[in-house]
């Protein structure tokens, strides 16, 4: 090869590698410079037709019947091997071991990372990345998996339409603490500044999903984060879990998004990505409308209500009834207790005629008696 050749050869190269160059030195956020409108001026993924996260409208999302529960693998299996936890100046990771991973899926996806998203002040609108319904919650746990089966690390996999797995988990709060999340909360005070990273004990991860795991949303979407590769299988919990307010006050006051060395320092907060377009993407979902359906604070009201309402009203009707079959009861009773009448018959009659026919012969008699005496006749 001439050198000319070997020239232009170096500047086809160079203009290649340029693009990634400069993403890999570009510093984005969320809403300052190089902001999520910005983004995909620099990360020409990230207005791409597939974006994640995306808003779940549950009368429009497909039933599958052949989407089977996930399986976490070794997501209990600590081991005695700490995990190593870091702050990105974006948010808080924990790293995963290589021996966790991920079934029910089409491959096997083994564990890499997990990290958290949140808002800010406490309960608001805005902290989860997806929504369902239009409705946020108070914050999101992702944990990211790559196709183990495929290929041979993130980095290769990451760029693949197949290459990553995504668990979403949906977070509110409530009065209770959660005790898992406690093994990631108490010790972000080590990592405070961003680029810090820190060792903390290692502890049961399928802790922190939702008991119910046969419940979810699939879509393919892509990374919430520029690059935005469209590459991730999505798995979105239709259970949340809970946390306390003041374990989510203490995700939201404690990290900083600025180095330790920088004078102005920047509370790592909303940090989660605006709803993008589906573009005729379906949603599918693991259950049916009817089984996946939960009520709210209201509607529960009205039914405990109702329930009592008509507790009430039958043991009305039960009293009602009672009472009068009571009533029915002494009347018989009474009744029957009453002695019956003697029959009129025949004979008796006939006695009661030949008594009185005796008396007006008595009385004939005594008059006749009573004018003999009276007769001028009778008079001496």
């Amino acid at each position: 090869m001439d050198t000319l050749g070997l020239f232009m050869l170096l500047i086809l190269l160079f203009f290649q590698w340029m693009p990634a160059l400069a993403a890999e030195e570009i510093t984005w956020t969320y809403s300052g410079l190089v902001g999520q409108s910005e983004w995909s001026e620099y990360f020409p993924d990230c207005g791409g037709t597939s974006q994640s996260p995306v808003d779940v409208m549950t009368t429009q999302a497909k039933y599958d019947p052949s989407l089977i529960p996930v399986t976490p693998l070794g997501y209990s299996q600590h081991g005695n091997q700490p995990f190593t936890m870091y702050n990105n100046g974006h948010t808080v990771v924990i790293e995963l071991p290589e021996w966790m991973g991920l079934g029910g899926l089409p491959w096997f996806f083994t564990a890499i990372q997990m990290h958290l998203h949140w808002g800010n002040d406490g309960p608001s609108p805005g902290g989860s990345e997806h929504t369902i319904n239009g409705l946020s919650a108070d914050a999101e746990l992702h944990v990211v998996h790559y196709n183990s089966e495929l290929y041979p690390n993130m980095s290769a996999a990451m760029t693949q339409k197949d290459g990553l797995a995504v668990l979403g988990i949906l977070i509110v709060t409530g009065e209770e603490t959660n005790p898992a999340f406690n093994n990631i909360l108490n010790y972000l005070s080590r990592i405070r500044h961003a680029d810090q990273k820190a060792f903390i004990p290692a502890f049961d991860v399928q802790s922190l999903l939702p008991e119910d795991l046969g419940r979810y949303y699939r879509y393919n979407g892509s990374l919430t984060t520029p690059p935005c590769h469209q590459s991730v299988i999505w798995t979105l919990f239709h259970k949340r879990v809970q946390i306390s307010v003041a374990q989510l006050l203490k995700l939201e006051k404690i990290l900083y998004s600025s180095k330790a060395e920088e004078p102005d320092r920047m509370l790592l907060q909303d940090n989660y990505r605006a709803t993008q377009p589906l573009n005729h993407r379906v949603i599918f979902t693991s259950f049916s409308a009817e089984s996946g359906k939960e009520l709210s604070s209201g509607e529960v009201t009205a039914i405990v209500i109702g329930v009592m309402c008509g507790c009430v009203g039958l043991a009305v009707i039960v009293r009602f009834i009672v009472k009068t079959i009571r009533s029915t009861s002494s009347w018989d009773v009474l009744h029957n207790n009453r002695p019956a009448p003697m029959p009129r018959t025949k004979d008796s009659e006939k006695e009661k005629e030949e008594k009185q026919d005796m008396a007006m012969n008595s009385t004939s008699e005594a008059e006749k008696k009573e004018e003999s005496l009276l007769s001028p006749q009778s008079v001496p």
